[in-house]
């Protein structure tokens, strides 16, 4: 952090020598005389933004050619990533200028913004007028045809005609799913008492699925005439720090506002955090203890298509910018919204009731469970995230914070004479450094704990200085691929340590990096240049993590132990799908004493867990809907006959039906406000949950085995073949991830390894 310091305080010096420079000795007279207030004001952040990506980052990148390119393929990105606009001429056109980016902020003249906005000022009316052409008529939905949904096995269009065809298709698409969706709301139900409306003819329903769809297009055309000159920029600045490291991106004065919002917890909406991705609103994260969260159905990694109020049709919020798609999600504490979601798995609507977020729900939870089948108590532990109160604690004040509270939950726990402790890092996105170095120490002895290496490429070991020992019994953590940052650093380390077997999916997500709030309107040079605040922020990636071992927690995460299913296997998350990630390196070791009271067998107790899960209801449950989402990710190409639409509509409405029953560990009580359930009430909720949660429950049981192999001095090791009932053979290819190479020497199964 001095370090940063340092570089903050130098580059005002170089700041003012560039201006100077490049402006004159009358800077500010010369920088105003040269273009109206925006381009001025861009100008202006070009220049710090340059300075201090470049300075500032972790990887000291340049932005030259190379990187001009790179940001200019992030940019088209933003302007159409669904290829429904710009023809391939357009993007020829913009292309010309790809890798001169670096020279317009040389030279003072952010001139592809202003390109970018000539062409769409074009195109976008005749779309529009071709969209209103086409939605006058009725389709037939009885011809064969079908649609590839899939824009990255899309190239741009090359004339008007053939972009006339692509949007025919998507806007016979987007009626089909919307006349299926009024025929099942208005069928008659043959259940007593059913209040849905009278059938009405396929030629109203069309008629109506057309005017909706043509009302959602023309918000949207619209919206996009409207675009004010500032946001061009700020896209287009944004996708250029992007280009450093997926963490590192430009933040407008609205959005550093948000952003300030959502760490107060403040914010009145639904909980989540969102970001454009090729044209669409894509889930980053759920707010833990959010309405979201509690509503159970919306998770990272689904695209929001929609945003609707009651009693009006929904708002098409494809292709629109983040901050105006938030805009109409956020609202009154009470009000309910309604999201048009696309998940793997298909199309849902979800209907979520605005709250204030719950921050009482984000804190860490503790139960003591007793095994009915082997009559042991293990200790569970839920760690949403790692929260600090740094505002009460800065000046020395008592904030609440997530140490103590786990500290809190261990003691109630151990009291209980547990036989073994599971630490939950599922979904946890990290947080305070500080309390991560802090939990690990509650597990060992003095040590340590993570290395962070600046980008002057100092290493700071951060250690556990305390002694003493909170549990020292059998541990184990369960992780996912949303497990990341600090909880990657915490499992890492008790893994490193030999101290817990660490439970999950394939890998952690792989964030392996710290970034750091620059306020902009510091930067500038000159008092007479306050005029172009406020600036907004940069977000920046200045630091990296290291394992105890010198490994990078980076792009690869952590591989746990023991693998077991994951229904979302096939999704792409992960550090390694994002553009642009910072690579996996290594830095030299540090010494640490392995933990010295047990030992923790990792093959031995794999065998084990294999036997148990092949031969578990709900993990056969959770490979075959795993299967059959890899499956539906493949067939991208999407049929426009009415009749084989509704056959996979019921097909996908029978699959939401039974999908997760038994094995989804999504707490109930996380459904209500805590401030209505008693200390009493929440842990039985809780109880009641984690005893559904197949991963918990086989994490009990791999405790149990820890347990019983320490007290046997030597356990035998049983075949590997052996263990495999047939229920294998039916969903082993769905399931690679459990068999490594080095683990099952005498059983190839192709694709087992996981690609770096």
């Amino acid at each position: 952090m001095k370090t940063i310091r340092s570089l903050l305080f130098k580059r005002m010096f170089v700041l003012f020598l560039l201006f100077s420079l490049f402006f004159g000795l009358q800077p500010a007279t010369a920088f105003q005389d040269l273009g109206d207030y925006e381009h001025n004001r861009a100008r202006l952040l070009g220049y710090v933004l340059r300075h201090d990506l470049e300075t500032l980052h972790f990887s000291h990148k340049k932005i030259d050619a190379d990187l001009s390119r790179a940001a200019f393929g992030l940019y088209l990105k933003h302007l159409d990533g669904q290829k429904r606009f710009l023809l391939s001429e357009d993007v020829e056109k913009l292309n010309v200028d790809s890798d001169m980016i670096s020279n317009e902020f040389n030279a003072g003249r952010i001139e592809m913004p202003d390109k970018a906005a000539g062409i769409l000022a074009r195109r976008v009316p005749q779309v529009q007028q071709i969209v209103r052409e086409i939605l006058s008529q009725d389709f037939d939905f009885s011809k064969e045809e079908s649609i590839e949904t899939d824009t990255e096995k899309l190239g741009y269009c090359s004339t008007l005609e053939e972009l006339r065809e692509r949007w025919r298709k998507i806007l016979k698409l987007q009626v089909l799913n919307r006349y299926l969706m009024m025929e099942d709301e208005t069928t008659p139900s043959s259940a007593a008492g059913s209040d849905k409306p009278e059938k009405t003819s396929p030629e109203n329903l069309q008629e109506s699925a057309r005017k909706k769809v043509a009302k959602s297009y023309e918000e949207l055309f619209t919206r996009m005439l409207q675009e004010k000159e500032r946001e061009r920029f700020d896209l287009y600045f944004d996708a250029i720090a992007r280009t450093f490291d997926p963490h590192t991106n430009y933040m407008p004065p609205e959005n550093k506002e948000d952003f300030d919002i959502s760490m107060r917890g403040s914010l009145e909406g639904i909980g989540a955090t969102l970001q454009e991705e090729d044209g669409y609103i894509k889930v980053v994260s759920i707010v833990p203890g959010g309405p979201a969260f509690r509503q159970g159905q919306l998770h990272a990694g689904d695209h929001i298509l929609k945003v609707g109020e009651a009693n009006n049709d929904p708002v098409d919020i494809t292709d629109m910018r983040v901050k105006e798609a938030v805009r109409l999600i956020r609202g009154k504490k009470g009000t309910e919204v309604k999201l048009t979601v696309k998940k793997p798995e298909g199309q849902v609507v979800i209907p979520i009731v605005r709250d204030v977020v719950q921050i009482e729900e984000t804190f860490v939870k503790g139960i003591a469970l007793k095994d009915e089948k082997n009559g042991k108590t293990f200790g569970y532990i839920k760690i949403p995230s790692f929260y600090r109160d740094f505002e009460k604690t800065r000046f020395g004040g008592k904030g609440r914070n997530c140490t103590d509270d786990v500290k809190t939950e261990l003691k109630k726990i151990v009291s209980q004479k547990v036989s073994g402790v599971i630490l939950d890092l599922r979904n946890n996105g990290g947080g305070a450094l500080t309390d991560t170095v802090k939990i690990a120490g509650l597990f060992i002895k003095a040590g340590p704990v993570v290395q962070v290496k600046n980008s002057s490429d100092k290493i700071e070991i951060l250690s556990d200085d305390d002694p003493d020992i909170n549990y020292s019994g059998p541990l184990a953590v369960l992780v996912n691929k949303f497990s990341a940052s600090a909880s990657e650093i915490l499992a890492g380390a008790l893994q490193d340590y030999g101290r817990a077997v660490i439970i999950g999916g394939d890998h952690t997500h792989g964030k392996g990096t710290v970034q750091s709030i620059v306020d902009l309107n510091g930067d500038i040079p000159f008092e007479n240049m306050d005029t172009y605040k406020t600036l907004g922020a940069l977000r920046i990636t200045v630091q990296k993590f290291y394992r105890i071992t010198g490994e990078s927690t980076q792009y690869r995460g952590v591989v746990p132990d023991i693998i077991l299913p994951d229904r979302f296997d096939s999704i792409k998350s992960g550090e390694e799908f994002l553009d642009f990630p910072l690579p996996w390196d290594t830095v030299s070791p540090v010494q640490y004493a392995k933990w010295p009271t047990f030992k923790i067998d990792v093959p031995a107790l794999r065998a084990r867990s294999i036997k148990r899960v092949m031969s578990n209801k709900n993990f056969a449950d959770i490979i075959a809907e795993s299967k059959r989402i890899a499956d539906r990710q493949k067939k991208t190409v999407q049929s426009l006959n009415i009749d084989i639409a509704r056959k996979e509509l019921a097909e996908a409405k029978g699959l939401k039906e039974t999908a997760g029953k038994g094995f989804h560990g999504e707490a109930e009580q996380e459904k209500k406000t805590s401030a209505v359930l008693s200390e009493e009430e929440k842990s039985e909720l809780l109880a009641k949950e984690v005893g559904k949660d197949a991963y918990v429950q086989e994490t009990i049981s791999v405790l149990d085995d820890v347990i019983s192999s320490n007290s046997d001095p030597s356990p035998t090791r049983v075949q590997w073949r052996a263990l495999i009932p047939s229920l294998a053979d039916r969903f082993i290819p769905a399931w690679n991830p459990l068999f490594g190479k080095n683990d099952l020497p005498d059983l190839a199964v192709p694709g087992s390894e996981r690609a770096r």
